[in-house]
């Protein structure tokens, strides 16, 4: 009787074993990061969901959006911004005390409409005076925060063209530029060479030329409030690994 007694506490117990792990191979993480990842995270999402079980609850926004709600008390389980943002949020305890990963690179870059003869974009000057004879440009509003509009417009002050550019100019609030383009709606665009490649109608000229060549990099870290440090540890490794490597390059990436 006492034998038969352990026998089953044992199995009660292995079976509530068992769907603990199942219960926590099935948990969610929250991430936070830019829209500039928006077209490789939601093709990563279901590959890494499938290997580990984990499922991935990702909000998309601006980064200086993410920033400002992050620097206010939200947190989430992995956060993917900038590395100068994610340098400033690790200084602010932010983060968990674990080592930034950088992830990924995407250029400030030149967009137009798909069949278009490219503009000349080779060197500084040619650049130039494409912008100059260019019917229209569209780029991320610089107010709101977006990371290639903020370096674009200082790039039109350093051109020394921003007056001369502001009667042609289409500003968005986030990652549309290359949308604009494709519709018609503005000749050439100007956004992170992420946010040109997927989208139907528009083709990625190149990088801005010479001494305006900027590369953002994004960089992931673990939030300091979260509850799933294993599986957050896990989704880095996953996203700095060679299935995801080959994610980030089809979407106009250059691997971390």
């Amino acid at each position: 009787m006492k034998r038969n007694a352990l026998v089953l506490w044992a199995t009660i117990t292995c079976i509530f074993g068992l769907a603990y792990h199942n219960v926590a191979q099935a948990a969610e993480l929250k991430v936070l990061t830019s829209v500039a990842l928006t077209s490789v995270l939601d093709e990563i999402a279901p590959m890494f969901e499938k290997v580990t079980g984990t499922k991935l609850s990702i909000n998309y926004d601006l980064i200086a959006t993410q920033r400002k709600r992050i620097l206010e008390g939200e947190s989430a389980d992995v956060i993917i911004l900038s590395r100068g943002v994610m340098d400033e949020l690790q200084k602010q305890t932010k983060l968990a005390a674990s080592d930034l990963v950088n992830v990924a690179g995407t250029p400030v870059s030149v967009a137009a409409r798909a069949g278009a003869p490219k503009p000349d974009i080779s060197t500084v000057e040619a650049f130039k005076q494409t912008l100059l004879n260019a019917r229209s440009i569209v780029y991320a509003d610089p107010a709101k925060g977006g990371a290639s509009g903020v370096y674009f417009a200082r790039v039109l002050d350093r051109l020394g063209i921003a007056e001369q550019m502001k009667a042609k100019t289409i500003l968005v609030p986030g990652a549309q530029a290359a949308e604009v383009v494709a519709k018609g709606e503005a000749e050439l665009g100007v956004a992170q060479g992420s946010e040109i490649v997927p989208i139907a109608g528009a083709q990625l000229v190149g990088p801005l030329p010479g001494e305006f060549a900027s590369m953002t990099v994004f960089t992931a870290g673990i939030g300091a409030g979260s509850k799933a440090l294993d599986s957050a540890k896990e989704l880095l490794k996953f996203l700095t690994g060679p299935e995801a490597a080959v994610r980030f390059k089809a979407k106009g990436f250059e691997p971390g």
